[in-house]
């Protein structure tokens, strides 16, 4: 399968005449408004695991969905067959389904005066003329990159390319569309290490993922880092229960950022679900503290140009100063909140975490005696009380420097204390999601070990 922009099915015209031709149907049939979401995206993947190819797939999807409101009622209906006749039956569900819903006051598009115009490009499309017999040698030299880096790695759960590209139009009747092509690539790596006396095995990962194959790091790279995280896990051990600084690495930071966005998200607010209610304009974290949302950095992971109600994007402070600025609304959760939407139907877009002057080593030092956290497992979070509690792994400091691998523990707190009790950020920012974090040290946190 040839990856480059000319392999897509339809052209970006056709799918904006698939969407007029929904709203312009929908409007026919007595719809008194009618969003639509058009979308067809394409790659492949392939894993390679002992040298062995292992899988090779291949993916090609299309689809449309269909939002019709019948004055305060809603249907959604969708289908992947783009035939007129389909298309058309397709608005008659959504309509069917519709009249026989509750009215709900909140529902309806959002403010035509919010609509995205004048879209700015954002560099999201990099095809990758990758064949399936190149990505099988990328897959290979990561592999064994990652079993030359050390005799203590004994096996693989393989090495993975995968290329990935879309394009979608949005549109709906206050006469927005609007709509851009897409790609993802990434490149990943997971081993197996085992002890010497063949006691203990330790597995780990790393990857890389990127809108430009380009900026991907090497796949010699990504092996290397898989080895070293699996090795430096062995010989792993229990501590103590007690209380310690907890040093949340860059590849969790990411996940802390999330929680702040789930608890400030307009869902969670208006069915006081969050430990967040009532908590815009207040103090939530240390002065320091600075999260701005930038979703129209070019060629970033998390860009866009409008929600997924058409409202357009902008940049903002969501917290400056430690003050919690803004929250994260569609179009229904503001009406439910009596606010306006901040363009965040979707989710957040490019959440930033401002990076701090200390490297990992000097947020090492900072902590003194502590816990570095860098594997979490499980899904202990409440977020009416803000409770927090996940399985971990990562290694033990004393004096500033890490002595041993950590395993088989549970740290526990309370992401509002969490949160307030930070005590520095890391300039080691991780770019490969929508959210971008260095390491962040929490002053306290309860681990259960021994």
């Amino acid at each position: 399968m040839p990856n480059d922009s000319s392999a897509f099915s339809y052209a970006h015209a056709t799918l904006q005449q698939l969407a007029e031709d929904v709203l312009t149907h929908a409007k026919k049939q007595g719809a008194s408004a009618c969003e639509v979401d058009v979308s067809e995206g394409f790659g492949q993947s392939v894993t390679v695991r002992c040298d062995e190819v292992e899988t090779i797939e291949f993916n090609r999807d299309k689809g449309i969905g269909v939002t019709v409101y019948a004055g305060q009622r809603k249907g959604y209906a969708s289908t992947s067959d783009f035939s007129p006749q389909a298309l058309r039956d397709t608005v008659e569900a959504a309509l069917k389904i519709a009249r026989f819903t509750a009215e709900d006051d909140c529902a309806g598009l959002a403010e035509a005066a919010l609509m995205a115009r004048d879209c700015p490009e954002l560099d999201l499309h990099h095809p990758w003329a990758l064949t399936v017999e190149a990505a099988i040698e990328i897959a290979k030299r990561c592999e064994q990159a990652a079993f030359a880096t050390s005799p203590l790695i004994e096996n693989s759960e393989g090495a993975s390319v995968s290329t990935q590209q879309a394009h979608f139009v949005s549109a709906n009747s206050h006469g927005f569309m609007g709509g851009y092509p897409t790609s993802r690539h990434y490149v990943s790596c997971s081993v197996i290490a085992g002890e010497e006396d063949g006691e203990g095995m330790q597995r780990d990962d790393w990857y890389t993922t990127n809108r430009n194959p380009a900026l991907l790091d090497a796949a010699e790279a990504v092996g290397r880092r898989a080895a070293e995280r699996a090795t430096g896990r062995l010989g792993a051990q229990r501590i103590k229960t007690g209380e310690y600084p907890v040093l949340f690495d860059a590849t969790l930071a990411g996940g802390l950022l999330g929680s702040l966005v789930h608890a400030a998200s307009g869902g969670a607010l208006y069915r006081k679900a969050s430990f967040l209610v009532g908590q815009l304009g207040q103090k939530i974290l240390p002065d320091f503290v600075r999260i701005d949302e930038r979703p129209h950095l070019r060629g970033a992971l998390g860009s866009a140009a409008f929600d997924s109600d058409g409202v357009a994007t902008r940049e903002r402070a969501v917290v400056e100063g430690g003050v919690l600025q803004g929250y994260f609304l569609s179009a229904y959760s503001a009406r439910k909140l009596g606010m306006q939407t901040t363009g965040n139907a979707g989710g957040a877009y490019n959440l930033l975490l401002q990076p701090g002057e200390l490297d990992f080593s000097g947020l090492l030092k900072q902590m003194g005696r502590g816990l570095v956290v860098t594997e979490l497992l499980g899904h202990g979070i409440n977020y009416v009380t803000g409770d927090y509690s996940r399985g971990a792994a990562g290694f033990w400091v004393e004096n500033g420097e890490i002595v041993h691998p950590v395993e088989e523990i549970t740290i526990a707190g309370n992401l509002r204390q969490m949160f307030a009790g930070i005590a520095a950020v890391g300039n080691d920012v991780l770019i490969r999601g929508s959210k971008q974090a260095g390491s962040i040290l929490i002053d306290r946190m309860t681990v259960a070990g021994a």
